[in-house]
């Protein structure tokens, strides 16, 4: 890993940790201006409750995409936790 990726890394992992989210099943690298998101994104335990993941997960690939040097971001995140409008719907999210 080149030091302008390693230092983007650490850049987008910072921005990252300044959301709403839990990122700790998340694997943040970058690899020639490209950011690769992959694992499991998940509500913080006891907070933010009414809190969208999917809502989340496009404000945070919007940022990354207006971040200076990027090229693209790739995406494979899987979401957990019902959002907020499966909730209000009064349909219940089958459990796995």
């Amino acid at each position: 890993m080149s030091i302008v990726d390693a230092a983007m890394t650490r850049d987008v992992l910072r921005d990252l940790s300044k959301r709403p989210v839990d990122i700790s099943n998340l694997d943040v690298h970058v690899q020639h201006g490209v950011i690769y998101l992959r694992g499991r994104m998940e509500k913080v335990r006891g907070y933010w409750d009414d809190i969208d993941l999917e809502y989340e997960l496009n404000i945070i690939v919007k940022l990354l995409h207006q971040k200076m040097g990027v090229r693209d971001v790739v995406c494979d995140i899987q979401l957990e936790g019902r959002s907020l409008a499966e909730r209000t719907d009064g349909k219940r999210k089958p459990k796995r």
